[in-house]
């Protein structure tokens, strides 16, 4: 695609969020409270900006009431909608993830046990979630969303690679027994210094069985610790130090090639080293303005968030703690058109039209027309009709195309048939419309679209003649008689 379509998805994400935005947050060693600081930190405003997820996944909660002091802090923020709902907690070794989403925007389908932790020291740390949603007004598993959360072993001892090398087979492994196209993320921190470990590079490697495989939407591989360069997707320590990026969030291929539910970004293009407000994404480090590398993230003067809204990032996370980390998502295609083109009674030889009007009916009430993808299709009509060659899309919120469809009329009698709409919209990728006319015979023996005195004479001339294929058996009975005559003498200046 060009690159002016990517930046205008990405600059609306930035500045007009209705579509599917993904959270991941380790919020450090939560156990409850925190509450005002988490309602400005996820809606507080500045300059048009605010968090303001539909997703949340986080690390290190300790318990079932830190889930619903969370989910509280959701619901009675300013700005909230106030439709916060939470998965439900399990309570595993060490911290656990916590998942909490909207309802009028996602339904909650269920959770999975991926991986168990312990302890031991050839296991990992603690328990691999997945978390599998679908979109609102959506019904087919092409609007499915399987999201996983993770928070891997801290460290850098040879130990403690080889605990986060553990989680990550066992992730890509549950990932490669999804139903083939399936959409599925990995939001979590990582606890990695570099693209290179082993752990990071098990999730996105290529390699023979790549169904399972994982991709950083910004395309920022290397060396993340302590890099000058990659200041602006660092996202620890907002209190001390910001050197490193620990927190990600990683997607499967479908949601990156630019085709229906899909990244609002350019994946080919790595995140920029000179500005937090990169066009060519809708990923940010929250409250990460690029100004604070080697130190906390300064609150006076952060022109991303500005002081409000980072002091409440720092008071939320506590010390040692990380950035929330979010991107946007468009949802699918939705898929409309008329039901059926009635061709009526029409003449052999005559050329009926009919137009045939497809729309994208995504809801764009809900999802608002930039969040919604565009709906990509081709038109396949059935034998007797013809309907436009090539490929077409139409966005959200816009007005219908419009389609020439033709019936055949080389022969006589009743014509039914079907013109399947191929599509990208996963509810419907083959919508039937149904097309029907009936052709009768005209009297226009001589093809030449006039029914008239030489129609006439000719049907004289042959008159009483029989067989098959003479032009002059109007209605194809195999006889030129008295049926003939009477459709040139009905018809007689059809077309003059």
């Amino acid at each position: 695609m060009k690159l002016g379509f990517w930046i205008a998805l990405a600059l609306t994400a930035a500045t007009g969020q209705a579509q599917l935005r993904v959270v991941t947050w380790n919020i450090s060693n939560y156990n409850g409270s925190r509450m005002p600081a988490i309602r400005t930190a996820v809606y507080g405003q500045f300059e048009g900006r605010s968090m303001a997820p539909d997703i949340v996944i986080t690390q290190e909660f300790l318990s079932q009431a830190a889930v619903n002091d969370f989910r509280t802090a959701l619901n009675t923020a300013t700005g909230s909608p106030g439709d916060w709902q939470a998965a439900p907690f399990i309570n595993g070794p060490d911290t656990d993830s916590a998942f909490f989403y909207r309802s009028s925007k996602v339904a909650f389908l269920g959770v999975e046990v991926v991986a168990t932790g312990s302890s031991a020291s050839d296991n990992q740390p603690r328990n691999t979630y997945r978390y599998d949603i679908r979109l609102i007004d959506y019904a087919s598993d092409g609007a499915r969303l399987y999201c996983y959360a993770t928070h891997m072993k801290a460290g850098n001892t040879t130990t403690d690679q080889q605990r986060r090398l553990v989680e990550a087979e066992r992730i890509r492994a549950d990932a490669q027994t999804l139903p083939t196209g399936s959409h599925f993320l990995l939001g979590g921190d990582l606890n990695v210094p570099n693209s290179n470990q082993a752990a990071f590079q098990t999730l996105i490697a290529n390699t023979a069985n790549n169904t399972g495989r994982f991709f950083d939407p910004i395309n920022t591989l290397g060396n993340w610790n302590n890099q000058m360069a990659m200041r602006f997707v660092h996202t620890q320590d907002p209190w001390a130090n910001m050197d490193d990026r620990f927190d990600f969030i990683l997607l499967s291929s479908n949601l990156i090639d630019g085709n229906g539910f899909d990244y609002l970004g350019n994946p080919a293009y790595p995140y920029s080293t000179t500005t937090w407000n990169d066009a060519n994404h809708s990923y940010r480090a929250w409250g990460n303005d690029g100004e604070s590398f080697g130190a906390g993230i300064r609150t006076t003067g952060n022109t991303m968030v500005g002081p409000a809204i980072a002091q409440a990032i720092k008071d939320a996370a506590t010390t040692n703690g990380h950035l929330p980390v979010f991107l946007d998502l468009r949802v699918p295609p939705k898929v409309d058109s008329d039901e059926v083109l009635d061709f009526g009674v029409v003449f052999k030889g005559a050329n009926p039209l009919r137009t045939l009007m497809v729309w994208n009916s995504g809801n764009v009430g809900l999802w608002t027309a930039n969040g919604i993808a565009a709906l990509n299709y081709d038109l396949v009509a059935s034998s007797g009709f013809v309907a436009p060659s090539g490929s077409f899309s139409d966005a959200a919120g816009g007005g219908a195309n419009s389609h020439i469809v033709r019936m055949q009329t080389g022969s006589l009698g009743v014509k039914t048939g079907t013109v399947t709409i191929r599509s990208n919209a996963p509810d419907e990728p083959d919508r039937i419309v149904t097309v029907m006319g009936r052709v009768d015979p005209s009297g226009d023996v001589d093809g030449n679209r006039c029914v008239d005195d030489s129609d006439l004479a000719a049907v004289l001339a042959a008159f009483g003649q029989t067989g098959q294929g003479i032009d002059e058996d109007v209605n194809e009975d195999g006889t030129v008689d008295d049926l003939d005559l009477a459709i040139v003498l009905t018809n007689f200046g059809w077309g003059c």
